[in-house]
């Protein structure tokens, strides 16, 4: 009988162990959390959710209305973001689109003069016309109702505070303040950061003068109390419209049932094996992933690990793998709601495989031509739109390996240069095609109501062989943005650079025309021989604006780019 309890409390044990065990599996192992921000306070302030026990995707929130306050020319709440989250417990990783919608009352030739020629550019930027309807906040509130855990009222105090205190102005907001032709047309702008000099001139604000904004503290106060609704179909919406329709250079239409009709989108990303590595991106509406992974496609066909970093050879390679990528990605993408894009097709390991067999590594191809892709259906002319290089971007990793990759932007330095509720509003209508067609063929980004705009946003993710989480990345930049991020992965993955390595190196895009060298790098001692290949060089400033973040061996490492005023903090949960 004694043995017979033995063994029955030896059972007990064994199953209580055994339970302890199978929970213990199940819950999220803690470990290091990591931000990379473009601003150290906007840093601060996602490490501040990380240590309390937040999500990446809490953090991301917070780093973000941090952003719309202390780097207004970059991105804000007065627009959209794209956002990659990695679930680390469920192994999943969801697409989120935030970006902006054209109105419902907008003309297909809004941005043709009379003429039938496109309009000025920065005269269609700075204009009520050039609005569309803001989308992060409403692609926040779907992200955080799947992913957040602390309180959605609790995420803007940082910001908040400093809004109501005051923060410093930094050297760049400065010289962005100082260089914009903009500002002074619009009255909100030039009384926010203009100040009347004793010669009665209107001068703006320098680095490290204290600047408060009482108005966006209201707003924040807003969001936190009443909930994202307030942003679709209360005060701050109506604020918005208004500002809009009464705006002193080409008043827009945006409407109030353009602001209740919007909806963020649940997407799939966009994935490509590449080496050893599985490379994934977000999908149209931005052309980022879609023309990043055929790139990388492309270079498949290369040992680029054989290549010296900043050699004649990498950047011919990477320049003309870019054409070709480019090319299809002027003609091919655009909102998928309006225009069917050839994803597979333009993803197919065959397709990709023959436009390699194009380069030719003794001479550049000059401007590529758009191939024909597989499923690819109807006549579509191409469109190369101009986007002004002012986003911003961050990489955020939580205790339990959930990571937010995501790119935000206004557009244009101060966007439309139009202030609602303390903060800017975008311009990034002007991301359509000015021409809707061209001798008769239509353009796939042309105008329409209720589109999404083509972006280059760019935030990417990449995973090991096994599907276990390895790097994030993204970049501001406009349609260099591509460029910059593709050209970091294969620095971390051919190349075996760390993360900080691979955001320093010296840039070079190709967006199908000149090849394009950051002056003051390396790069210029090799213009010659690039030149000599058939290359047009054209040295030029490239402030990119990559953070990322990468797991290793030894655990965690990120990196900030040195050409803008980002920082990585890395954190550890109390044990």
């Amino acid at each position: 009988m004694r043995q017979q309890k033995i063994i029955a409390l030896l059972a007990v044990l064994a199953a209580v162990a055994l339970a302890i065990i199978g929970w213990s599996f199940l819950q999220p192992r803690e470990h290091a959390f990591i931000a990379a921000t473009a601003d150290p306070r906007a840093t601060d302030a996602a490490m501040e959710v990380l240590e309390d026990g937040g999500t990446a995707l809490d953090a991301a929130i917070a780093a973000q209305a941090v952003l719309t306050l202390v780097e207004p020319q970059s991105a804000g709440l007065g627009g959209g973001a794209y956002l990659l989250y990695w679930d680390a417990r469920a192994r999943k990783l969801t697409a989120y689109d935030g970006r902006e919608t054209a109105p419902a009352g907008i003309s297909p030739d809004i941005f043709v003069d009379m003429g039938g020629n496109p309009r000025p550019f920065l005269d269609a930027v700075v204009s009520g016309e050039s609005v569309g309807v803001p989308g992060i906040v409403a692609m926040f509130a779907m992200a955080h109702k799947d992913h957040g855990k602390r309180p959605w009222s609790s995420l803007f105090t940082h910001a908040r505070d400093l809004a109501e205190n005051g923060f410093t102005i930094s050297p760049r907001l400065a010289a962005l303040i100082d260089w914009s032709p903009g500002l002074e047309r619009m009255p909100t702008a030039q009384a926010y950061f203009f100040r009347q000099a004793e010669d009665g001139s209107m001068q703006p604000l320098r680095a490290g003068d204290e600047l408060k904004n009482p108005a966006y503290a209201e707003t924040l106060r807003k969001l936190a109390e009443e909930g994202p609704e307030v942003f679709y179909t209360g005060t701050i919406a109506q604020e918005i419209v208004r500002t809009v329709r009464g705006a002193p250079t080409r008043a827009g239409s945006l409407s109030m049932s353009d602001f209740r009709a919007y909806r963020p989108l649940k997407r799939e990303a966009v994935c490509l094996p590449y080496r050893a590595y599985e490379v994934c991106g977000m999908p149209p509406s931005t052309s980022g992933g879609l023309t990043s992974l055929q790139i990388l496609g492309i270079l498949e066909n290369f040992d680029m690990s054989a290549i010296k970093p900043g050699s004649a050879d990498a950047v011919h390679l990477i320049s003309e793998a870019s054409r070709l990528a480019y090319a299809d990605r002027d003609k091919y993408i655009a909102d998928p709601a309006f225009i069917d894009v050839p994803v597979k097709g333009l993803l197919d390991k065959t397709y990709l495989a023959e436009r390699a067999k194009l380069i030719d590594m003794n001479q550049a191809m000059g401007r590529a031509p758009a191939g024909t892709p597989p499923e690819q259906a109807g006549a579509l002319a191409p469109d190369a739109s101009l986007e002004i290089p002012s986003t911003t971007h961050m990489s955020i990793m939580d205790r339990w390996g959930n990571v937010v990759s995501m790119t935000a932007s206004i557009e244009g330095p101060f966007g439309s240069h139009l202030m609602a509720g303390g903060f800017f509003l975008n311009n990034e209508l002007t991301d359509f095609s000015f021409l809707p067609e061209i001798d008769g063929v239509p353009i796939a980004n042309a105008v329409a109501p209720g589109k999404r705009p083509r972006s280059s946003m760019t935030p990417t993710m990449i995973f090991n062989g096994d599907g276990s989480f390895y790097a994030a990345i993204g970049s501001p930049g406009g349609s260099r943005i591509i460029g910059y991020v593709t050209q970091s992965v294969i620095a971390l993955i051919d190349w075996g650079f760390d993360m900080q390595s691979a955001i320093d190196l010296p840039r070079h895009v190709n967006r199908n025309g000149p090849t394009e060298i950051e002056k003051g790098t390396a790069l210029e001692a090799i213009a010659g021989e690039l030149a000599n290949r058939g290359h047009f060089v054209q040295v030029e400033d490239m402030t990119s604006g990559l953070h990322g973040i990468r797991k290793t061996e030894k655990g965690y490492e990120g990196g900030a780019d040195p050409r803008r005023e980002g920082t990585v903090l890395i954190g550890h949960p109390e044990q």
